[in-house]
């Protein structure tokens, strides 16, 4: 398999795709493309990024092709006996599509104020009502989680799995820009900053040479 995936600083969607394919535990080829400037124009272009119109991540297995970290994740959840992403009890593993479903189709205010930037932490501003609004909804989804499924593992569904791979940019977002959280909330968050790979990620973002100005900047 070969994964196509962006700045690993600042592309969201890409860590989420990236996480899928770690977690599945299949062989994979990671190939990084900068984003925003005169190659990535003309690399976009190209066959491989043709299905998905030029947009990461986009996921190759020979000739089958995923683009969309959800579908990549059902992809690989397909691919590997539907044990790996999902909780096994109905009622958990439905719960956690449905959150993971929200997530990847909510929550605007979010990513349009607070871009993500893995290194990078933001002295806290107050941020607008409707992030504080979504920030809210976040938490009551996290605390239904942990509260119902979360038993005694460290995730919202006890096990690290497809819920927590669609937050894990969530998360960092919190950190880099110190927005509020429950009080409940950092723990998890620790879990997931401090899963090996998430610390390969990070690490990896450090060493990156490419920085893009408009999401270095905090809020105004």
């Amino acid at each position: 398999m070969r994964l196509f995936i962006g700045n690993k600083a600042y592309s969201s969607w890409s860590l989420r795709g990236w996480l899928a394919c770690k977690l599945s535990g299949l062989p994979f080829e990671e190939v990084v493309v900068p984003l925003y400037n005169e190659e990535w124009e003309k690399r976009r272009e190209g066959d491989e990024f043709a299905p998905s119109s030029g947009k990461v991540p986009i996921l190759w297995d020979e000739d089958a092709v995923v683009w969309d970290s959800l579908a990549i994740i059902e992809y690989l959840n397909d691919k590997t006996g539907g044990t790996r992403f999902w909780p096994e009890d109905m009622a958990a593993r439905a719960m956690a599509r449905s959150m993971a479903a929200e997530m990847h189709s909510s929550f605007q205010a979010l990513r349009r104020n607070h871009s993500m930037n893995v290194r990078q932490v933001y002295p806290a501003q107050e941020p607008e009502p409707e992030v504080m609004h979504e920030i809210g909804r976040i938490m009551e989804l996290w605390a239904q989680a942990r509260a119902r499924h979360g038993g005694e593992g460290e995730f919202l569904f006890g096990e690290f799995g497809a819920v927590d791979i669609m937050f894990a940019p969530v998360v960092t977002r919190f950190v880099t820009y110190s927005l509020p959280v429950a009080r409940f909330a950092p723990p998890y968050m620790n879990a997931v900053l401090q899963h090996p790979f998430m610390q390969d990620w990070i690490a990896s973002a450090q060493e990156e040479d490419w920085v893009i100005e408009k999401f270095e900047m905090a809020p105004a």
